[in-house]
């Protein structure tokens, strides 16, 4: 399953497929609840195949099932948001694939395609279901939340979240020169905004953060503002920016067209992290002027790699 709104980096929109995971709700019946998840991500949509269980699995893990060639993991979403939903069964599959991963998700029903501005797609006001939801899409008559199956993921398979090793051959000299360059990481997951800042700081970087494309070109003229005053070269307040492509307001890929087509951003160096890096995504994205598409076989290599830009 292919999305068409791929085609179109850069335009700050997405394409989302809404599904449900009903609860019953204190007086017995059914709750319905949204949610969504981008189309970039998703394989294909199946109904409900034969699981087989798999012994001592995450409570969250239903089992594993064949689909053609492959065996998949199926998580039963209701469990894992913690939902009571009494008799009422999921009978569809979202099947994804991400940073190298295929897994199942079970839904009670699939609704439909969405296509929408990240300008209309909102951070959400408070923490909900423990922090697995990244943002918030209001409609006419409902919420739909996108969730961080990112972080979902690596909850339920610990061996496939991200690890970004330091060197341990970090020499004086390069820390040094670390602790005067800047990076600036606008990701709207907190899950990953931590592993990469730790990896970072770690190095001897220090790090601006934020939690959307929006925040992030706020800082960044406000640096710009700062940079012009002081008459500086704008990359001594910011060395490097990482930026994933989804994100709430205003997403990477826009961000980064804002940033080279400003005179004094331009300088600053953009190096896109996502889960969908696709051959064709990361052909587009640096046609938008990204100078390095980071995926999650690259992570072991971050610290290095902003190295390239930062201190070259």
């Amino acid at each position: 399953m292919e999305s068409q709104i791929l085609l179109e980096s850069g335009t700050n929109e997405l394409e989302i497929i809404e599904f449900r995971i009903d609860e019953i709700g204190y007086e017995g019946k059914v709750k319905p609840c949204y949610y969504a998840v981008n189309v970039g991500k998703v394989r294909e949509i199946i109904n409900l195949p034969k699981l087989t269980h798999i012994p001592d699995s995450t409570y969250a893990v239903a089992g594993i099932a064949t689909l053609r060639s492959s065996v998949i993991t199926i998580v039963d979403m209701a469990k894992l948001l913690g939902k009571e939903t009494g008799d009422v069964k999921a009978s569809k599959v979202i099947v994804m694939e991400f940073n190298n991963v295929q897994v199942g998700i079970m839904v009670h029903s699939v609704q439909r395609i969405h296509r929408i501005s990240w300008a209309d797609v909102e951070p959400p006001v408070n923490m909900i279901d423990d922090g697995l939801v990244t943002s918030i899409v209001k409609m006419e008559d409902r919420i739909v939340m996108l969730l961080d199956f990112e972080k979902i993921i690596a909850d339920i398979c610990p061996q496939t979240a991200l690890r970004i090793p330091v060197p341990s051959n970090m020499e004086e000299t390069k820390a040094a020169m670390r602790a005067t360059k800047y990076v600036m990481m606008a990701d709207d997951s907190g899950f990953i905004r931590k592993n990469m800042r730790n990896a970072l700081t770690d190095a001897g970087y220090p790090v601006l953060e934020a939690c959307d494309g929006q925040e992030a070109l706020e800082i960044l003229l406000t640096l710009k503002k700062t940079a012009e005053s002081k008459h500086d070269a704008i990359e001594k307040h910011v060395s490097v920016v990482i930026t994933d492509v989804e994100m709430p307001r205003m997403d990477g890929t826009h961000l980064t067209v804002r940033i080279k087509e400003d005179p004094v951003l331009k300088a600053i160096p953009v190096l896109i992290f996502s889960s969908m890096a696709t051959d064709d995504n990361i052909r587009k994205w640096r046609d938008l002027g990204a100078e390095r598409i980071i995926t999650k076989p690259d992570l072991p290599n971050l610290i290095a790699l902003v190295d390239e830009y930062a201190i070259k």
